[in-house]
């Protein structure tokens, strides 16, 4: 009962029901293999080198919620008429795919799939679930009463997280009753097109970087949750750290983060910002010297710091003249090890067009989180298959 992402390319793995998950991550095009994965919340991970990720400590905060009014309210409408006619445990096959890919895009990232384990396994409509649908006249009470004992029972094919996808690919297949079946619709699609989408667009910007680092930043440009799910896609397709707190805890990936122009602001002048910043952090950190004027806020920084100051931070203007101007003050101050890391609304161009520049590393935020101009990976679930007999949707239009 593994999810085996040490796989090749369109190999495919069991992924319910499931007891561990062996990830790989992407981290170019095409991806290198044996970087870990990330861990689904009560989902082991083991990655192809033996390796456990996880939180530091348990998750005491994590309440169990149902999954399963995540749902289309003609899934269960469809459920009702199939109880009915008898229709409800035929031998179904369901395949989720894509059917063309984002303008521009040459494939996909595999994302998503660990989290739809846990969503599942919570997949219950407990008492007040059922009596809401029964008092909306969302269901009959045969319907209500198949509700209140539903648990999924057929099997979940896919493949790994961090693997890439084409149009027609069958990334997930899902086998069991018709019922039991598409009432997971809506969810595994909710999942899947979010953190796919998500997965790609950090893919391209990896590769843009040229192995340099690229660290999460857009919680602030999402739905709360949404930023969670996010974190997570990008650290499979090779981020390597991410600024939201609640995916470090949740799924053991790396935070990272210093300070904004609002601690700056906070003091009198600029020395003193980074006198505090440094003494509360040690020389180890990274300075953001875009509050005022850039060079002045260089020179402050290495007055402030020395020239073993980790890193300074730019996040606004022209990236590519400051990031060249700063390395060559830096170099100048005494500070050759000094990183430079660069920020602001970056995208897989934005950062492909600093790649000859002395940058050395990248935030990015509002691009990645919102797919970098595709915001779902466009995927759909359908029915293929009825009791071994193949089935498929004709008309075109």
């Amino acid at each position: 009962m593994v999810l085996n992402a040490a796989s090749g390319l369109y190999s495919r793995r069991p992924i319910w029901p499931v007891a561990s998950v062996r990830s790989d991550r992407v981290a170019d095009h095409p991806p290198p293999r044996g970087r870990h994965g990330v861990r689904p919340v009560s989902v082991a991970i083991v990655t192809p080198r033996g390796r456990r990720v996880g939180p530091a400590a348990p998750r005491l905060d994590r309440v169990i919620q149902s999954s399963a009014l995540h749902t289309d309210h003609y899934e269960l409408t469809m459920v009702s008429a199939a109880l009915r006619d008898g229709s409800a445990d035929r031998d179904c096959v369901f395949e989720v795919f894509a059917r063309r890919l984002p303008t521009g895009r040459r494939y996909g990232v595999v994302a998503g799939t660990g989290r739809i384990v846990d969503l599942i396994r919570d997949f219950r409509f407990d008492p007040g679930e059922v009596e809401y649908l029964r008092r909306c006249g969302v269901v009959d009470e045969p319907t209500a009463g198949w509700l209140r004992g539903y648990r999924f029972t057929g099997d979940i094919d896919g493949y790994a997280e961090g693997e890439l996808f084409f149009p027609g690919s069958p990334i997930l297949t899902v086998s069991g009753g018709f019922a039991e079946c598409v009432v997971l619709e809506t969810l595994i699609l909710s999942v899947l097109n979010h953190d796919c989408a998500v997965a790609a667009a950090a893919a391209r910007m990896v590769t843009a970087a040229r192995g340099r680092p690229v660290i999460e930043m857009g919680s602030r440009r999402t739905h709360e949750e949404a930023a969670v799910a996010a974190a997570r896609a990008a650290y499979l397709a090779g981020f390597t750290s991410t600024s939201n707190l609640a995916a470090g805890r949740r799924y053991g990936i790396p935070t990272a983060g210093t300070a904004a122009h609002a601690f700056t602001l906070l003091h009198d002048d600029e020395r003193a910002a980074f006198a505090s910043q440094v003494a509360a952090l040690g020389k180890n950190t990274t300075l953001l010297v875009d509050t005022y004027d850039i060079s002045q806020g260089i020179r402050n920084a290495i007055a402030v710091a020395g020239p073993d100051l980790y890193a300074v931070r730019i996040d606004s203007g022209d990236l590519s003249i400051l990031a060249d101007q700063s390395r060559a003050q830096l170099d100048e101050l005494g500070a050759p090890e000094t990183k430079i890391v660069v920020s602001g609304d970056l995208d897989e161009y934005a950062i492909a067009a600093l790649a000859a520049e002395p940058v050395d590393a990248y935030g990015a935020g509002t691009a990645v989180v919102v797919g970098s101009g595709a915001p779902t990976a466009g995927l759909v679930y359908k029915l293929v298959e009825v009791d071994g007999r193949p089935v498929v949707k004709r008309s075109e239009n």
